[in-house]
């Protein structure tokens, strides 16, 4: 059971991260606030699918402390800061989990809600949501 918790829980994981490099430059990582900013948005992201009716069954048990931070590293190494994300490989978390269609557009949701939050200006969120869109292929129905 703890097993399948925390591979649910590498469900938001495999959304965050991307297959290419992030854009060089500091524009991206300073527009979703640095490392500071990149901590509030994982948290607040954290925050919204453990109250999200579509989705909190699935995180109920999550480790949220290391659920926040592994966020934090695959936001700033995807926008172009300073961090590598040290967690495992997306498809290997997230194998046989039979993610839906309907569970990636909510988080995906979730995140851009959380972004408004944060006050992040839509060309930053929109550059996120567009290095975290194709992952649905590599997450959807596996």
């Amino acid at each position: 059971m703890k097993q399948r918790l925390q591979r649910i829980g590498a469900f938001c994981l495999l959304l965050l991260s991307a297959c290419a490099y992030a854009e060089p430059g500091g524009e991206f990582y300073t527009g979703l606030g640095g490392k500071e900013g990149v901590h509030k948005l994982a948290t607040q992201l954290v925050q919204l699918v453990q109250v999200d009716p579509r989705l909190k069954a699935q995180f109920a048990e999550i480790d949220a402390p290391h659920l926040v931070d592994m966020l934090a590293q695959q936001f700033c190494e995807l926008s172009g800061g300073p961090c590598r994300y040290s967690g495992k490989a997306m498809d290997v978390i997230h194998d046989g989990m039979k993610i839906t269609t309907a569970q990636f557009n909510a988080l995906a949701e979730d995140l851009q809600q959380a972004m408004t939050m944060q006050g992040i200006p839509n060309s930053i969120q929109n550059k996120l949501i567009a290095k975290l869109a194709p992952m649905q292929r590599q997450i959807v129905g596996k």
